[in-house]
């Protein structure tokens, strides 16, 4: 029998939605605004003559919004092998320089709107990333530091560090 006091979650598509404090928080954010720049910027390259750039923005808002949702789900606390930190580091540098250079090459060098629009929307998608890059290298130092203060030679004292030859 069941505890009168057990609860079960009410069927429906509560489970789908996505959690609130995830959509408050500023890398919640700023994966949300990197997954609608890089799709808008697929949009923007599909219907240009610079369509060979399309592919990058395309893996770009699939990565986005695969660690988003990874994020909205929690996994990065269930599978703590991964450097989560370092990935999301990695995936934020790599856009940046990416749509830095698609953009340059895709205002420069095409004469459509379409890839004028791309290339703006990249400028401002490498701003976003910059700015995450930044955020997320600051959380990765964090990080390493913990990291290193749970290894037996992270207890170590000052005076045991200083090579001291000086008495």
């Amino acid at each position: 029998m069941e505890e009168p006091g057990a609860a079960e979650p009410p069927p429906g598509p509560r489970p789908l939605l996505l959690p609130a404090e995830l959509l408050r928080s500023r890398k919640g954010r700023l994966l949300l605004a990197e997954s609608v720049l890089s799709f808008i910027i697929f949009i923007c390259y599909i219907a240009s003559q610079a369509t060979s750039f399309m592919m990058a923005p395309l893996l770009e808002f699939l990565l986005a919004l695969f660690l988003f949702f990874a994020y909205a789900s929690k996994l990065n606390e269930k599978f703590k092998g991964l450097y989560w930190p370092l990935m999301d580091f990695l995936r934020c540098v790599t856009a940046a320089i990416i749509y830095f250079a698609i953009s340059i090459a895709a205002v420069s060098k095409y004469n459509d709107g379409a890839s004028k629009a791309a290339g703006v929307f990249g400028f401002i998608a490498t701003i976003v990333y910059a700015i995450d890059f930044y955020i997320t290298f600051n959380d990765l130092v964090t990080f390493l530091k913990q990291g290193s203060s749970d290894s037996p030679e992270g207890h170590k004292s000052e005076d045991e560090d200083s090579n001291s030859d000086s008495d």
